[in-house]
């Protein structure tokens, strides 16, 4: 059996979204889906930032629009709320843009959409 990239980590990251969706369930906007988790990694201890701006390079060029992350944890996964009826092909190849854009190597998506928790996890 092999070994995920942190995945000790991302199982307790995984975790607290479930909870987000046990909680909440579906209709509301992915801001309070994203309070709801980020209440979910306090309560485990986990650092994260919300919101981040990071810059995006095209060609040794710095563009003026910056790509924001919904949350950075622990400056090792990046994770991204949806609410959608499904997770397509769309947001993953979005994720793995986002990945080179944070020069991280896992991503997670959420959905909160669904009629049952969806998450897509990608690495890099």
């Amino acid at each position: 059996m092999t070994e995920l990239l942190y995945e000790d980590l991302t199982y307790k990251i995984i975790g607290a979204a479930k909870e987000v969706y046990k909680e909440l369930g579906r209709g509301f906007l992915e801001s309070v889906f994203e309070d709801a988790f980020c209440f979910e990694l306090g309560q485990l201890n986990i650092k994260y930032e919300r919101q981040k701006e990071l810059d995006v390079n095209y060609k040794n060029t710095k563009f003026e629009k910056k790509y924001r992350a919904d949350i950075i944890v622990e400056n090792k996964i990046i994770v991204e709320n949806k609410v959608l009826k499904k997770i397509t092909n769309i947001e993953a190849a979005q994720l793995i843009n986002y990945l080179k854009v944070c020069k991280l190597r896992v991503g997670l998506v959420f959905n909160y959409g669904s009629h049952r928790f969806e998450f897509l996890r990608r690495i890099l």
